[in-house]
């Protein structure tokens, strides 16, 4: 299935964006609190499906055919041609957001071994370097393929988490929904969730290069917002049956995880966050290698094999070092700057530039 040419053109472009997003979109369940589920339980739903996945939708297929037009499959050669001259605004924001996420998936990465398997924290730390360095050597490829796969195991994850609950707990879930709570900032927060993983989007336009066609990057854009956010509405169907008292939670999926009371569901459940740790990593660095890959060529010479995992290794140890001198302190300040940054760089851009030129730039001749 994932070698179908239905998947790659349809489906895999989402897979590939809901891996980027998993991490930091959703992967505590605090991002859900904070943009949803604080506006009430059907105000939540509000806001992810009428506006946050409406906003994803729309961006990705403006720029999934954008890429397609220009074969722009790599962040910087997007970036040309979405702001011309000022391309490097967002290889800056880019360049940010990554050392802070891998800041945040080394520490993570870490914690989660050492708990699992009681090893040393830096255990951890070298085996995410190990996996991320394996798969960005092996190439866009197997990337594409990982990422698939682990992604359909996360939402197999979630489905079962999701049953899990509604079984020990269901009918507070339905009392939950049937409330109607709907608080005045839905709309808002379903802005700011929007724009706050849209940022990531260049990133996975590797795995756009089977589109052929606009009505095919339509439609894989369309399809990208609902795969995106599925495991994320289950994952925030449990909540509801905690809700209030699962918004002061500052990790929600563990007070849920210890609501079930299962030692091998939270098991498999850490394993399955550190797979989608590698995921990001492996995702975000493949881009950039990508990126590195395109503008080598550009000067008739090529990337070599062996720099791709050498350059992982070296951003995930800088990342661990900040991870131990200054993350607080980074999230606090870099990453809210770098979201903003991405809105001014990416999101008002594709929707306004973006939607000019899919509309005036004539159809490619088809590659040979």
């Amino acid at each position: 299935m994932l070698q179908s040419a239905f998947f790659r053109k349809y489906l895999l472009p989402g897979f590939v964006l809901q891996s980027m997003v998993i991490a930091g979109g959703y992967g505590t369940g605090r991002e859900l609190v904070e943009f949803f589920l604080k506006f009430g339980a059907i105000g939540g739903l509000l806001g992810m499906w009428l506006v946050s996945v409406v906003i994803w939708c729309a961006v990705c297929a403006v720029t999934f055919d954008l890429a397609r037009l220009r074969r722009a499959y790599d962040y910087r050669t997007f970036s040309r041609e979405l702001l011309g001259p000022f391309w490097w605004l967002y290889e800056i924001c880019y360049l940010i957001m990554m050392l802070i996420i891998l800041s945040v998936i080394a520490a993570a990465a870490g914690s989660i071994v050492q708990q699992l398997f009681s090893a040393p924290y830096f255990v951890g730390v070298v085996l995410i370097m190990v996996a991320v360095g394996f798969l960005v050597l092996k190439g866009t490829s197997l990337v594409e393929r990982v990422l698939s796969l682990w992604s359909l195991v996360l939402y197999a994850v979630y489905i079962v988490f999701l049953i899990a609950c509604v079984s020990k707990f269901g009918d507070d879930i339905a009392s939950g929904l049937k409330q109607g709570d709907i608080k005045p900032g839905w709309l808002v927060g379903g802005l700011k969730y929007a724009a706050y993983n849209l940022g990531m989007l260049p990133v996975v336009l590797f795995a756009v290069r089977h589109i052929e066609r606009r009505k095919e990057a339509f439609i894989a854009g369309v399809l990208a917002g609902p795969i995106t956010m599925l495991p994320g509405f289950f994952f925030y169907l449990t909540m509801v049956g905690r809700y209030p008292a699962i918004v002061s939670e500052t990790v929600p999926s563990v007070f849920l995880l210890e609501e079930l009371g299962s030692r091998l569901f939270l098991f498999v459940f850490q394993i399955m966050l550190l797979g989608t740790l590698v995921e990001t990593g492996t995702g975000m660095i493949h881009a950039f290698n990508e990126r590195l890959a395109t503008a080598l060529e550009e000067k008739g010479r090529k990337l070599a094999a062996g720099v791709r995992p050498v350059g992982a290794v070296v951003l995930l140890l800088l990342a661990a070092i900040v991870a131990q001198v200054g993350l607080e302190n980074l999230i606090a300040n870099g990453y809210g700057t770098a979201t903003y940054g991405f809105w001014i760089v990416f999101l008002i851009p594709v929707l306004t530039i973006g939607v000019y030129k899919i509309a005036t730039i004539k159809e490619p001749a088809p590659a040979k």
